[in-house]
């Protein structure tokens, strides 16, 4: 009697199962891919307030919604490596060429193979193509400027970063630290058009000329400049664009002050970095990560990267309205690829170690 009551017990149980398994089984679809394709993670290194406008027309355009993760670009990286297989991000946004070939070479990226981004982003603001697509893309970019003191300082003795490390400037000059990412770049593009023997000589000019040890950021190289400590420092476009079109008196103050030019005009250009974006490696949302890599290439981001942040866009033909771009006017930029400028920064390295660049 109770085997047999316990045996209808068990048939009702597994009755009651089958039926919960069929009331949940439109909840758990819920949960599959279509459900996955609403949700982006991002790894963002960029930290500029009109990319939550960005991010938001995103949003509202493909009804994704963005999750996302704020750091610098070297914990970004270190968080990717130590998450592995189970990391949770979709898409990595970093500022520098050399980051972004470091985390590429360290595998963090899966290529991308989009007519869209190749039709828009420039070859050299994108990894090289081994077959299978781009690791990763610039989408915007930004100049390294030399600013300079209006007051003792010729423009003609500092239009090309070689003159530098002439001793016209001995005593004049000022940078932030020459292993900063920033730097790095730049001593890459200047390894691939001297070559290593003449990049070390004028690096080791460049130090004998400095002011004092380097130190701060760009924005502290600037109004050092203004300030009368240092006579000529390097620095990053959008930082002088700020100044530009702060309301600050004492800002206003530093740029009328110092006077700004793209270096070496006459030969290869002006040497420009980039913000970049790429696919994670185990990105769990592949095709909404490619979908918004495109839509960082429509012209309504591209408008956002120039007139919310000062940056030049990546792609030809974005409409300009940002003023201070507008006055700093056209140059013309080198054109070494973004990629072998990341590539050499191990050797720059080397060099700056040799010729005491702290």
């Amino acid at each position: 009697m109770i085997r047999s009551s316990l045996s209808r017990l068990s048939a009702l149980a597994s009755a009651a199962a089958a039926v919960l398994v069929v009331l949940a089984a439109p909840a758990l679809a819920q949960q599959g891919p279509q459900a996955q394709e609403k949700v982006l993670n991002i790894y963002s290194a960029r930290h500029y307030q009109t990319d939550e406008a960005l991010f938001d027309d995103f949003t509202k355009a493909t009804g994704i919604r963005i999750n996302r993760v704020d750091s610098d670009d070297a914990g970004v990286v270190n968080r990717l490596k130590s998450e592995g297989a189970a990391s949770p991000a979709d898409v990595v946004l970093l500022v520098d060429a050399a980051r972004l070939w470091r985390a590429e070479v360290d595998g963090l990226f899966q290529p991308v193979r989009s007519k869209v981004l190749q039709e828009r982003i420039p070859a050299q603001l994108r990894s090289k193509d081994e077959g299978q697509g781009s690791a990763w893309f610039g989408f915007s970019t930004r100049a390294r400027l030399i600013v300079y003191d209006k007051s003792r300082v010729k423009a003609a003795d500092v239009d090309q970063y070689e003159k530098l490390a002439l001793p016209v400037n001995k005593g004049l000059v000022c940078t932030r630290s020459g292993s900063h990412p920033y730097n790095l770049s730049l001593f890459g593009a200047m390894l691939e058009h001297l070559g290593p023997e003449k990049a070390e000589v004028w690096l080791k000019g460049v130090v004998a000329n400095m002011a004092r040890p380097p130190k701060g950021g760009d924005t502290d190289q600037i109004r050092a400049v203004a300030s009368g400590e240092c006579g000529v420092a390097i620095a990053n476009s959008y930082y002088f664009a700020r100044l530009m079109r702060s309301k600050k008196p004492e800002d206003r103050e530093v740029v009328e002050k110092v006077g700004v030019l793209f270096p070496n005009q006459a030969d290869h250009g002006t040497h420009v970095n980039v913000a970049g974006a790429a696919v994670a490696r185990h990105a769990k949302h592949r095709e909404a990560a490619v979908q918004f890599l495109e839509y960082l290439s429509s012209a309504q981001a591209q408008e956002y990267f120039a007139n919310g942040n000062n940056e030049w866009p990546a792609v030809s033909g974005t409409a300009l309205a940002n003023p201070a771009l507008k006055a700093l006017g056209s140059f013309k930029s080198e054109t070494v690829p973004i990629s072998v400028v990341g590539m050499n920064q191990v050797k720059v390295q080397q060099i700056l170690d040799r010729v005491g660049f702290k």
